[in-house]
């Protein structure tokens, strides 16, 4: 069985590990989860990020022909649209992005947006297979972080978005609306009934305490042996209680806002206004005292 090619590229201010996966026979790559770099507090965006990673790609001849995201991110904001600019990919996401989009265009006012998943080239069902090059892609549904969360097995790797994270950090949130701890519960264990062998790519790394340097590869063997959230032994009911407890006590991700009204248009922002700029909406909730 042929192998991807794998190249990682670390985002520091979002945390983020974007991928160039390609297929060595045909030089056919796919882009996973790419970053758009964007400052909150002076609105200005760049592509900086994912001029990289195309940077990267022209000078070792591969031919991006797609970006694949794994869900609808609440952290960073997707390059997906300038990767296409530059190179003609389509945007590939799971089809249930359609109940993410149903449930934030209200809260947004979305009202020019369709929650058909049409922003999107294309939509993956679970089990769904499709090809970069000759390299077989199978799809899975992992949802409980996001409704619509998928992983994307390749030969002998699987890139799992945020369900996962290194086994000295743990698992992903499951507290976003449309999230479920018991749901996640289920989906990692789904990845991790995976052969031992299978490498798995995370789309973030927090340095756990006492760890100094970033990691973002880990294997099913490792996952099960010393997750401290998923190890083997690890009953569904007692990670559902530890998840809901830790998910209560966590902090809004700084760029959650911009970042998924963004997102749940593959990358695209809302048309500029009149007078050519444009704008993201923050919704604002009042408290009372």
């Amino acid at each position: 069985m042929t192998q991807p090619f794998i190249e990682a590229f670390f985002d520091a201010p979002t945390n983020t590990i974007s991928y160039l996966v390609g297929d060595p026979a045909t030089r056919i790559a796919a882009v996973i989860d790419p970053v758009l770099d964007f400052d909150p507090a002076s609105g200005i965006a760049d592509t900086r990020s994912a001029e990289r990673i195309v940077a990267f790609a022209r000078a070792h001849d591969w031919r991006i022909a797609m970006v694949l995201e794994t869900h609808a991110h609440a952290d960073h904001l997707s390059a997906a649209p300038f990767v296409t600019a530059q190179t003609g990919a389509w945007i590939g996401i799971g089809a249930h992005i359609r109940a993410v989009q149903t449930i934030f265009r209200p809260m947004f006012a979305m009202d020019d947006l369709t929650p058909d998943g049409s922003d999107f080239d294309r939509l993956f069902e679970d089990g769904e297979r499709f090809a970069i090059g000759t390299l077989a892609v199978e799809v899975l549904h992992v949802p409980g972080h996001t409704p619509a969360d998928v992983a994307y097995r390749i030969g002998d790797a699987a890139f799992v978005g945020d369900t996962l994270f290194m086994p000295d950090y743990g698992t992903a949130r499951a507290d976003f609306p449309g999230g479920d701890a018991r749901t996640l519960y289920r989906s990692i264990r789904r990845l991790l009934a995976l052969p031992d062998a299978t490498r798995l790519f995370l789309c973030h790394d927090y340095k756990a305490p006492g760890r100094d340097d970033y990691r973002w590869e880990t294997t099913v063997a490792e996952q099960r042996r010393s997750s401290v959230h998923v190890h083997d032994g690890v009953s569904e009911d007692a990670f559902v209680a530890m998840r809901e407890r830790r998910d209560a006590g966590l902090a809004v991700p700084k760029l959650l806002l911009p970042s998924i009204q963004v997102n749940i248009r593959a990358g695209h922002v809302h048309q500029a206004e009149a007078n050519g700029v444009t704008f993201l909406r923050i919704p604002v909730t009042w408290r009372a005292g």
